[in-house]
């Protein structure tokens, strides 16, 4: 690794140049020559770089993988073992937490605010699912329904695991696939996504130290069609993914081809529906978290808000002075709320969703446009926090997930009107209801089209079970129904004597 520097203020910023990738254990060297660039987007400034893959790299990535899957020191771990090794990987990725925030921040621009607690969050992962080991441990014996046998269950790992993880949360959104995995007695080979090549290898330097054998986990950074490479080849098992819809089709169409089992996690369209008995100051406490996490780059924020019409320009009110008064600026700063857009090719197209909202005729109450910032940030990738009103459903803002710092909001008439609304979309990720009476709140929940749903707030639970309904994708992550999906399942029969 070679390093020079460079300054924002007071804090010393590596570049960071770097040859391998995580290989059986160890640090290897890249077959390829090409590499792919890391960008600070709060400057747009280059800051360090890291190999594109070959083919012959994720070869040796998944034979590495393949060959720990069948050895007998991979075998030799119980599941107990295996928690154990979950439990002693949380310790290492905590110590790392503060080398975490910085380079997440510097890959994708989450303020810190929001990295700084990204290795606590993964590290509850790995515990939760430490915690799932007596699920593998206890004998699962099934009589036949008419006495004459019984049938023993047992739970095998499904194979070499093939994880990809999006950018904008590059850690926890591939430990989310690498915990149960692990658990599960799968082996893996793990591709972060090109913009954030970096902060994962901080996780590996972890999974080393907690003794993690080698080719259990593996890492190759490159572009798409190395993803590809992956999903396709012949010795991976399954596939997890979690990006972006279109991705996500072709995706699904090879694990079809191949008959290899899949999980994704898409995109979303998610809604909050504002009812009349709604607290504002319940929306306006709850509404950058719930509704604009991250700079709106989160996948299940609830960026279309529906409101009651005779309620509509007070909720419009309450959420354009709480979006106006959070800070954007500096994500290194710790006051600031709302950083850049995590890369151009994302910054030019909210860009051009913005200006389609003002081109079809609806109101921007705050924002609206590129951000106008000083210093080393006048190049960064920054749009103002937005809010358009008098949306209409038709709109493409209304449509399209946008994922940046924008947020519409609709008005309907009636209760069944505005359910009806919240269900017009093609996604079904995530949800809000937001009502004083919880209980007729959550009848109203009940009737969502979608696979997550808050009552006046948003949170993910790691015991309960996250994914998409329709084009937000297939399958779950968190909770037993997550540790599932990486076993596989024999049944032994004998008859009873």
């Amino acid at each position: 690794m070679s390093t020079t520097t460079m300054t924002r203020d007071s804090l010393t910023i590596p570049y960071r140049h770097v040859d391998t990738h995580f290989i059986n254990g160890d640090w290897v060297a890249s077959t390829g020559s090409n590499r792919i660039e890391v960008t600070d987007p709060a400057t747009a400034k280059v800051w360090g770089s890291v190999p594109e893959g070959t083919e012959d790299d994720v070869d040796a990535a998944v034979g590495a993988a393949h060959r720990a899957l069948r050895s007998s020191a991979w075998k030799a771990f119980t599941p107990a073992d295996r928690a154990a090794l979950l439990l002693r990987i949380a310790d290492e990725v905590e110590a790392r937490a503060t080398e975490l925030s910085l380079t997440n921040t510097l890959e994708n621009g989450s303020p810190v605010s929001e990295t700084s607690g990204a290795a606590a969050n993964a590290a509850s992962i790995f515990r939760y699912f430490a915690s799932l080991a007596p699920l593998l441990e206890n004998e699962d014996l099934r009589p036949f329904p008419n006495g004459a046998g019984q049938s023993l269950v047992r739970r095998d790992p499904v194979g070499v695991c093939a994880l990809i993880a999006p950018w904008n949360f590059p850690i926890n959104l591939m430990v989310i696939k690498l915990a149960p995995a692990l658990l599960a007695g799968c082996t893996v080979v793990m591709k972060p996504a090109s913009p954030t090549p970096l902060s994962f290898r901080i996780i590996m330097d972890a999974l080393a130290a907690a003794g993690v054998p080698a080719g259990v986990a593996n890492l190759v950074t490159g572009p798409g069609r190395l993803g590809d490479a992956l999903v396709r080849h012949r010795l991976v098992s399954k596939v997890a993914f979690t990006g972006s819809t279109p991705v996500g089709r072709k995706i699904a169409g090879a694990c079809g081809e191949l008959l290899r089992p899949v999980t994704l996690e898409l995109g979303g369209k998610s809604s909050a529906l504002v009812l009349p008995d709604a607290d504002l100051d319940v929306l306006g406490s709850r509404l950058i978290r719930s509704c604009m996490r991250n700079t709106g780059q989160t996948c299940y924020i609830s960026t279309r808000i529906l409101a009651p019409a005779r309620r509509y320009e007070e909720v419009v009110d309450v959420i354009a002075s709480t979006i106006s008064a959070a800070s954007q600026g500096d994500p290194l700063d710790p006051a600031t709320v709302f950083g850049p857009s995590a890369n151009r090719s994302q910054y030019n197209s909210v860009l051009e969703h913005v200006q389609s909202g003002h081109a079809q005729g609806a109101r921007a109450v705050t924002g609206g446009a590129k951000a106008q910032l000083q210093g080393e940030l006048a190049d960064g990738f920054f749009i103002q926090p937005t809010v358009f009103a008098d949306v209409e459903p038709e709109m493409r803002i209304s449509r399209e997930e946008i994922f940046g710092p924008v947020i519409t909001v609709l008005k309907y008439e009636s209760e069944p009107q505005g359910i009806a609304l919240a269900n017009n979309t093609e996604f079904g990720l995530g949800g809000l209801v937001f009502g004083a009476d919880e209980e007729h709140a959550l009848r109203v929940a009940e009737q969502l089209d979608t696979g997550s749903v808050g009552l006046n707030f948003f949170a993910s639970n790691h015991a309960a079970p996250f994914g998409g309904r329709h084009d937000s994708g297939l399958g779950t992550e968190y909770g037993p129904e997550g540790l599932a999906a990486y076993l596989s399942y024999k049944s032994i029969h004998r008859q009873v004597r």
